[in-house]
């Protein structure tokens, strides 16, 4: 059956709480051991000190370690990307850190694309040099000789490579298949490159990056499998091998989702693909109508990509929509770009991405506050740019907010007619 379909039930079982439909809130801290030596056997398999045998099962043991309702989220959450096993976190920040740091040690290098997420910005540039971790960056526009040549000139074991794509928030793509071949091209037999994706930007329903090579694909939960703006979580997903360490490290560091969460997750998996399939219709309505509008300098959505575009074969290549994602360059600057947001009254100023509610933001200022101002404008993060999460809301009204919106920037501009 297709994942949207098993969202409904896969993993659980109504008999085992008293044939409730739901799987309910397993808001227990620890569970009851049959006896001393079950108990001792799942230590052993939790801690690695001993192998799974055949079909045997993972027990229960405490909240910090594992919960029914983070377990069968986790299972649901690998139909949609086909990966091993998922680990899933109380942000995306934590998804995000924590694979940083199991598969980082002190002396590797991390080449990371930019722009990438503010929060991962700050923890890449900042934190994790702190413990002697090299960070090189390179964008859409960057070669794979160029890549090489990165690479080589730092002297250091490349340790992973980090990428998020589309990027947030300019939509740039990075070819995957790419960074899986400069990956490879260092990888030994005592040492495997990782490449991890961030696919926040996509959710998991319209691009899958373990089928193009990455070796884990993290999400902020909290955008487009969380949904409704009322859940703070994240997920790393990959092969059972690596997803193993992940949960390692997270149960000793303690920052695992709990059962609130996992619940509330399983609730919006079960209408990911309608929320998702809305929200890119939307955005494909609004796109095209911003595009036309004289006080807009230029429209970063994927579906304006033609075949013409540098990044278009990449583009069809890994992704089956445009998303929902949309970034506009406001004739003016920060002036301009501040009298847009402040005009909206349907869409929301607001940070964050993929809910049912359109929202707006502006990245210089705020989500990439902290980004090196240089780095801004080498990648597009100019003070005109504002980005627009599109929503599940009737597009013509969505529309109709923006475009009086943008009329009072052309208002203020004075460059022509208005558009009707």
């Amino acid at each position: 059956m297709h994942p949207e379909s098993l969202m409904m039930s896969h993993g659980y079982h109504p008999e085992w709480s008293e044939g409730a439909i739901k799987c309910p809130i397993f808001q227990t801290s620890t569970f009851v051991f049959n006896s001393a030596e079950e108990g001792k056997r799942y230590f052993e398999l939790a801690y690695g000190l001993k192998e799974k045998k055949n079909r045997e099962q993972m027990g229960l043991i405490y909240s910090r370690l594992n919960n029914p309702d983070l377990e069968i989220l986790e299972n649901r959450l690998t139909l949609w990307d086909g990966a091993e096993d998922c680990a899933v976190f109380e942000s995306g920040m934590s998804a995000i850190t924590s694979t940083l740091m199991e598969f980082l040690l002190p002396g590797d290098l991390l080449l990371f694309s930019e722009p990438v997420y503010g929060g991962t910005y700050h923890f890449i540039r900042h934190i994790l040099t702190r413990y002697g971790i090299e960070v090189v960056h390179f964008d859409a526009r960057t070669t794979e000789a160029q890549m090489l040549e990165k690479i080589d000139r730092s002297g250091s074991r490349l340790g992973m490579i980090y990428i998020e794509t589309p990027s947030n928030p300019t939509n740039d793509l990075i070819d995957i298949e790419m960074c899986t071949r400069v990956a490879k091209h260092y990888d030994t037999n005592e040492h495997k490159v990782i490449v991890a994706v961030d696919n926040t930007y996509m959710g998991p329903l319209w691009s899958h990056p373990i089928k193009h090579g990455a070796d884990i694909v993290l999400y902020s939960a909290t955008k487009y499998i969380g949904g409704h703006s009322d859940v703070i979580a994240g997920a790393c997903l990959g092969s059972k091998e690596l997803i193993t360490r992940v949960k390692a490290f997270r149960t000793f560091v303690g920052n695992m989702a709990g059962p609130w969460t996992g619940w509330l997750l399983m609730r919006s998996l079960e209408t990911l693909k309608v929320r998702m399939e809305q929200q890119a219709e939307n955005a494909n309505y609004i796109a095209r109508k911003i595009n036309e509008h004289p006080a807009v300098e230029r429209v970063h959505y994927l579906g304006l990509i033609d075949v013409d575009h540098p990044q278009y074969e990449i583009y069809k290549r890994q992704y089956s929509s445009p998303g929902a994602m949309v970034s506009i360059d406001i004739i003016g600057e920060e002036e301009e770009a501040f009298l847009f947001l402040n005009s909206l009254q349907l869409v929301k100023l607001a940070v964050s991405l993929g809910s049912t509610e359109s929202l707006a933001q502006h990245p210089f200022s705020m989500t990439h506050a902290d980004m090196d101002i240089e780095e801004k404008y080498e990648v597009g993060v100019t003070p005109q740019l504002v980005r627009l999460s599109v929503g599940i809301e009737n597009k013509q009204d969505i529309w109709n907010d923006i475009r009086q919106a943008l009329d009072k920037v052309y208002d203020k501009i004075g460059e022509g007619e208005m558009m009707v």
